[in-house]
């Protein structure tokens, strides 16, 4: 009885394994609400121990984005989404056959083979989690090849003559000492633009950088942190004599005010070695115009 009303009542048993009360105004009523609950509840049961690749997929990389970088995970989600969710996100991952897996790289085969082996890694390390979680009873991506797409061409490097001509033209241009610490020190673009001067030892009796943050794009905001590509990445580069000179030029020039820094973000604080590049006023900081930049200036050579 409820507010004067008399309902029937019975209990069950939801997919949490907790007691949820059902009512009716009649028996029929609440034997046809218990059979709709109980098909609910079944239906939610078998999505949980038999999910789909979309959902699955979507568990994986949530258990991912706690030990990769926020970047790694977009590009991570971007090549899911894309490969692997959009032709058989709707089959259940037991369905799943290496013959699926190996129509998933055709795709790619005519591309990069970076790209290939990227998506390779991807499909593994998700079936042998499922497999590991016991969703899954055989893992059908164990027999997959992993070598596939076009091999990169051989990057030539840059001549003793080139790189002159590519000084001499950028020599009073903002990118100088970005493209000196790249060509002489061998530094990433991210740690170059994430490089402080408290990371710079030019009086030391060997002159060296040490690499200890790089700068990266999270959400759209530029940020420098400590977290680099690979541990192999923190470490100390000693550096020629041109560069150290470089280096102590730009120095003295901050020193005595001649540099006007430009920097913004909350990020550049006005310390860094690139403190004349102006990230967020132009896009010196995109490769592929520092890119096109080398190659055309090398071209007129």
């Amino acid at each position: 009885m409820m507010k004067g009303v008399q309902y029937y009542r019975t209990r069950i048993t939801d997919a949490d394994g907790k007691r949820v009360a059902i009512y009716g105004l009649t028996r029929e009523e609440l034997y046809d609400r218990v059979e709709d609950a109980q098909k609910k509840i079944a239906e939610v049961v078998f999505h949980r121990e038999n999910p789909t690749v979309e959902e699955y997929c979507e568990k994986w990389l949530l258990m991912r984005s706690g030990t990769v970088r926020t970047n790694t995970l977009e590009g991570y989600a971007r090549m899911v989404n894309r490969y692997i969710v959009g032709p058989i996100g709707q089959m259940y991952m037991d369905e799943v056959t290496t013959d699926d897996l190996r129509l998933l790289m055709v795709p790619l085969s005519k591309g990069s083979s970076g790209m290939y082996g990227q998506l390779n890694m991807l499909i593994k390390n998700i079936f042998n989690s499922a497999e590991e979680s016991k969703v899954i009873k055989e893992n059908p991506s164990k027999t997959i090849c992993a070598r596939g797409g076009k091999p990169a061409k051989r990057r030539e490097a840059l001549t003793d003559e080139q790189t002159a001509i590519l000084l001499d033209s950028i020599r009073e241009l903002p990118p100088y000492v970005f493209v000196m610490i790249g060509l002489y020190a061998g530094l990433r673009r991210e740690e170059i633009l994430g490089l402080k001067w408290d990371c710079v030892f030019l009086d030391e009796k060997t002159p060296y950088i040490s690499v200890r943050r790089a700068w990266h794009v999270e959400g759209g905001e530029p940020v420098v942190n400590t977290l680099l590509k690979t541990p192999a990445a923190k470490r100390d580069v000693p550096i020629p004599k041109c560069l150290v000179a470089c280096l102590k030029e730009e120095r003295e020039k901050i020193r005595i005010g001649i540099c006007d820094l430009q920097f913004k973000g909350n990020c550049f604080d006005g310390n860094t070695v690139c403190e004349s590049l102006e990230v967020h006023n132009i896009p010196f900081y995109r490769r592929t115009l520092l890119l096109h930049l080398c190659k055309w200036t090398v071209h007129q050579a």
